[in-house]
């Protein structure tokens, strides 16, 4: 039987609306696909330390599908992480260990811990060749972003269907974002990393939300909402709150000139009550736009609890 106190935790968590303000911006998120996950497997297994890595090719619907790499500990208790990589070239090869920099490798990172790690391209980058006008307008679709949730989603999907307990999911940047996109829409994610993933958008470059408005991301953000955080429809506080039942960390560095700081704590402060003692938890190291060693292993350390 609940007590008074969960009773209460529960009345103060937020409905879920049929659209929320956040799909107005990034479109509709299409039903969840129920089908077996389409997979082939690209090129030969490689023996890593601690895991073998494997680059594969899933189907990911509506678009085109999606280019990752797996991560497979020699021992495995069940553990699996969604790897979210930041705005970089190679794209996936970057969490996977694969180059990029060391700070950020952290699928490599967990899968020596012992996590099944996927770690996809988003679109755009690494393999990915997505033609936004045909894969992703297309096809149903009106943001990069949305396409972002449909694929990771299917990847969480695959994860399950090998064996997965329990899923996280973490990313950095361009990859601290799309990890609380997919985990607000997908409740089998159980906790969150997000290491310079956001801030309240009135503090986001001084209220100029251009970088948002690419096809890539969310082209309403121009088109209908003018690149103004007084116009726009929701705000990252709107996601999190749809994440208190589970648990998240959020790493806001001091000096990330991308993510303001001030704005991350605006945003811990408007939803902190929700979230049970334990489950939301912050860091703010004294550095710029990275993911220090310290953070990381704090981070690795609240995923296993979690």
């Amino acid at each position: 039987m609940l007590s008074r106190r969960d009773l209460g935790w529960l009345l103060a968590l937020p409905a879920v609306a049929k659209e929320s303000g956040f799909e107005a911006v990034a479109g509709t998120l299409p039903p969840r696909d129920r089908t077996p996950v389409a997979v082939e497997a690209i090129g030969e297994p490689q023996a890593a330390e601690g895991y073998r890595r494997q680059k594969i090719r899933y189907g990911a619907k509506p678009g085109n599908p999606v280019y990752a790499w797996v991560l497979t500990p020699e021992r495995w208790a069940g553990r699996a992480a969604l790897c979210l990589h930041q705005t970089t070239k190679i794209g996936k090869d970057e969490p996977a260990g694969l180059g990029g920099k060391p700070n950020l490798q952290y699928a490599h990172e967990l899968a020596q811990r012992g996590y099944l790690c996927l770690a996809p391209d988003y679109p755009s980058f690494g393999d990915d060749v997505t033609d936004f006008p045909k894969d992703v307008f297309g096809a149903g679709l009106a943001s990069g972003t949305m396409k972002g949730i449909v694929n990771h989603r299917r990847g969480v999907d695959l994860l399950l269907e090998r064996g997965a307990k329990a899923v996280v999911a973490i990313g950095h940047s361009l990859g601290g974002h799309n990890t609380l996109f997919v985990t607000a829409f997908d409740e089998r994610i159980r906790a969150a990393v997000t290491s310079c993933g956001f801030t309240a958008m009135a503090k986001y470059k001084g209220g100029n939300l251009k970088g948002w408005d690419q096809d890539r991301y969310m082209p309403r953000v121009r088109e209908r909402y003018h690149n103004s955080p007084a116009e726009l429809p929701w705000d990252f506080p709107d996601l999190l709150k749809r994440m208190a039942r589970r648990a998240v960390f959020i790493s806001a560095p001091l000096h990330d000139d991308n993510f303001d700081n001030s704005g991350v704590r605006d945003c811990v402060r408007a939803v902190g009550g929700l979230f049970r003692r334990g489950r939301l938890e912050t860091a703010y190291p004294d550095c710029g736009h990275d993911f220090p060693p310290e953070v990381r292993q704090q981070a690795y350390a609240f995923l296993d609890r979690a």
